[in-house]
């Protein structure tokens, strides 16, 4: 192509519309790119922690199938290991689910006999969870499921409480219309 003195591309000898119609069209074609761009899947931070997300649950299932569990089991037992006797909606509150998908993981967990179910004396509207025996003792075995996946992290325990402090900024920014 052809440069003029200005040097834009292609308009050597246009004038007038003709040369504002290249530079449109220029304009046009950089701004395709740049959208092009931020659709790529590689540049979605959505995606890099959706697949994130699903290679860390990966790891953690073969370990906690061995103790009876799936990960949205375990994730409620974490709650009840920091405190035990909680409520359905404070488990939900911490876990970030609603009592629609709460409450079959909470039955299923209490028929394994980890857990039970009652109603509250000063409100029965409200669900108390308390672990069994045998739900605290799963504790122990779990520490080491942590242990595990950390160890497949190759990461500092420095980098991950950085990496956590991250992620946690990143849901309350997301969660603040919630």
């Amino acid at each position: 192509m052809l440069r003029d003195f200005d040097g834009v591309r292609g308009t050597a000898g246009r004038t007038g519309p003709q040369r504002a119609d290249d530079m449109v069209q220029t304009a046009n074609t950089v701004e395709a790119e740049r959208v092009s761009e931020s659709l790529r899947l590689d540049n979605q931070l959505c995606y890099a922690l959706y697949a994130a997300a699903h290679r860390m649950t990966k790891s953690y299932r073969p370990l906690l199938e061995r103790l009876g569990l799936t990960y949205p089991q375990y994730l409620v037992l974490l709650v009840l290991w920091e405190q035990d006797g909680v409520t359905v909606s404070e488990i939900g509150r911490r876990l970030r689910l609603d009592s629609g998908t709460l409450t079959p993981v909470l039955k299923r967990l209490e028929s394994a006999g980890f857990l039970i179910r009652t109603r509250r004396q000063s409100d029965e509207r409200e669900v108390e969870i308390a672990l069994t025996p045998r739900g605290a003792d799963l504790r122990g075995e779990a520490a080491a499921v942590r242990e595990s996946v950390m160890c497949q992290l190759e990461l500092s325990e420095p980098e991950i409480r950085a990496m956590r402090r991250d992620l946690g900024r990143l849901i309350d920014r997301l969660s603040a219309d919630d």
